[in-house]
């Protein structure tokens, strides 16, 4: 799924072209909207962007200025200008600039979609695996990856000692050609590759080098990065920032939203279907280990088989030192996972009581409760997700917020009780069935939009608050209830149009905020499309 955010100060442009292009492409086209080049640039801050349909002149921030931090963000951003104005500077200056088109306002709005759909095009066709993937490169690759993966493969066994040695990582990664800096911390991605029972360690590899490439082919140009295979069988990747170019949460973000086209060009190329984790944080190489290990734990993420998810760990390794897992703690961690898995509840329970008793009565207590505390937060964390309850809202509220933040609870003793009542929450949601836990999903969505129907809400809003990416909520939410979640939100603020119409104490320009329009004009529009009456005719009708 694409994102198409319209810009304009003028508030009736921008909400035509939102209701015009908000119903057209529903299952390929996320659209949002902003009026000033301020609150589009928050929207950037927030999500992936593909195309950017803007006014070119504005007050404040005009489309061209915009441009330079549209850029920085999302470089594969295709811009579209609109412009009122014939103005031969404006115009030289936006077809000067890469994947930018420039149209006038009275071009009207068959045009514009054209322009639209023809960007969309573009856009699929550069994700599409090309002509590059020549075998002699794949070969020459092939032979530098082994020698990679495999020093890799050490590191991340022990990143405490290797880690430490700059000056040795620094002659290291010169030899093997790894284009990272031992000085600067590095962000870790794992990704794995959901494949059919069966499939041959030979077509694997080969599925591994093409994801590898589609990687590079969309990360190069705002990150270093070295891709190798761990010995799980799955891909890790070390990545910093490019001179001058995103780093810390804008490193991050970006990641996440690129991760996203990287896993609709693996489909469409590939067939396959690809899953990530990734750091929240930047980390020290020698902390490299336990964040590797962290992000193993998180990995256990998909709703459904066949389905590719992006999870971020929020740990940050830097201000957490105590979340580190010793060996008797993985161990024990280790076997409350498979009683997890299993749905062993008593176990489980049993296990969580001794390993809680261990550490809440040894002589450090502050360190291994610390250490227990989080391995078994990450475990929960993990199936939390999984089932799709890690939202902020559920039968516990907020709670559920705090499990990766030991700081929030009153007393160390308090926090484990705490991880044993999320983990009866999980060992009563596991007792439903598979239809049952998704529809608890998607019930939970719908019932915040019939609650929200007054404000803006979006797929990427929807999305945020209940830590889905936008592209997969939107394909369980039709899976589920087989409709859009834009066509669901119409109809949810028609049918509470038409209660609040029939109750007629409201006039219709009161009614229209109600459900979510700020202007009358733009209620109407919407209210006629949908039901063949505008407000006043359709009140008028229940009267006679």
């Amino acid at each position: 799924m694409y994102r198409l955010l319209v810009v304009d100060d003028e508030e009736i442009i921008t909400n035509s072209l939102y209701e015009v292009f908000h119903q057209w492409m529903p299952d390929k086209l996320d659209v949002c909207r902003a009026y000033s080049g301020k609150e589009a640039l928050n929207w950037m801050s927030r999500t992936r962007i593909d195309i950017v349909l803007t006014d070119i002149r504005m007050p404040g921030m005009s489309g061209l200025e915009m441009t330079g931090s549209i850029r920085a963000l999302w470089p594969r951003c295709r811009i579209v200008f609109l412009t009122g104005y014939s103005d031969f500077d404006y115009a030289y200056q936006a077809i000067q600039m890469p994947n930018v088109r420039y149209l006038l306002k009275t071009e009207g709005f068959d045009k514009v979609m054209e322009v639209v759909k023809e960007v969309i095009h573009e856009i699929e066709s550069g994700n599409r695996i090309n002509e590059w993937l020549e075998h002699s490169r794949m070969r020459i690759e092939a032979l530098e990856w082994m020698e990679q993966g495999e020093y890799f493969r050490q590191f991340v066994a022990d990143s405490s000692v290797l880690g430490a040695d700059n000056d040795a990582m620094n002659d290291d990664f010169r030899t093997l050609n790894i284009g990272l800096d031992p000085k600067l911390p590095v962000l870790l991605a794992l990704g794995r590759v959901a494949y059919s029972a069966g499939k041959a360690y030979a077509e694997k590899k080969n599925d591994h080098r093409s994801v590898r490439l589609i990687w590079d082919s969309f990360m190069e140009e705002h990150v270093r990065s070295i891709g190798v295979v761990d010995r799980h069988g799955d891909l890790l990747w070390m990545l910093q920032p490019r001179s001058e170019n995103p780093s810390g949460d804008r490193l991050v973000l970006y990641l996440e939203g690129t991760l996203e086209l990287i896993q609709e060009a693996c489909l469409d190329s590939l067939g396959l279907v690809v899953s990530f984790t990734i750091s929240g944080f930047p980390c020290r190489w020698e902390d490299v280990t336990p964040q590797y290990e962290r992000l193993r734990r998180l990995q256990q993420l998909k709703l459904g088989d066949g389905i590719p998810m992006i999870l971020k760990d929020q740990v940050d390794s830097a201000k957490s030192p105590h979340c580190k897992e010793g060996v008797e703690t993985s161990h024990r961690a280790a076997i409350l996972e498979s009683h997890l898995e299993a749905g062993r509840e008593n176990e489980f329970m049993n296990e969580l009581e001794r390993l809680s008793a261990i550490v809440l009565n040894g002589d450090d207590l502050h360190q291994h409760a610390a250490q227990a505390y989080y391995s078994i937060a990450l475990l929960l964390y993990a199936k939390l997700t999984r089932l799709g309850l890690q939202g902020p809202t559920g039968e516990r509220g907020m709670e559920w917020g705090k499990l990766l933040d030991l700081e929030g609870h009153d007393s160390m003793k308090e926090a484990f009780r705490y991880l044993r009542r999320t983990a009866e929450d999980i060992f009563d949601f596991k007792r439903m069935d598979e239809r049952g836990k998704t529809a608890h999903v998607i019930d939970r969505v719908c019932q915040y939009i019939e609650e929200h129907l007054d404000q803006d809400i979006t797929l990427v809003h929807l999305a945020e608050r209940y830590y889905f990416n936008p592209s997969y909520l939107s394909r369980l939410f039709k899976q589920e209830r087989g409709i859009n979640i834009s066509e669901y939100i119409e109809k949810c603020r028609i049918r509470r149009a038409k209660e609040l119409l029939r109750e007629g104490d409201l006039k219709v320009r009161d009614v229209a905020p109600l459900v979510g329009y700020d202007a009358a004009h733009s209620f109407t529009r919407f209210f006629k499309k949908a039901t063949g009456l505008t407000p006043q005719e359709y009140r008028d009708n229940l009267v006679k």
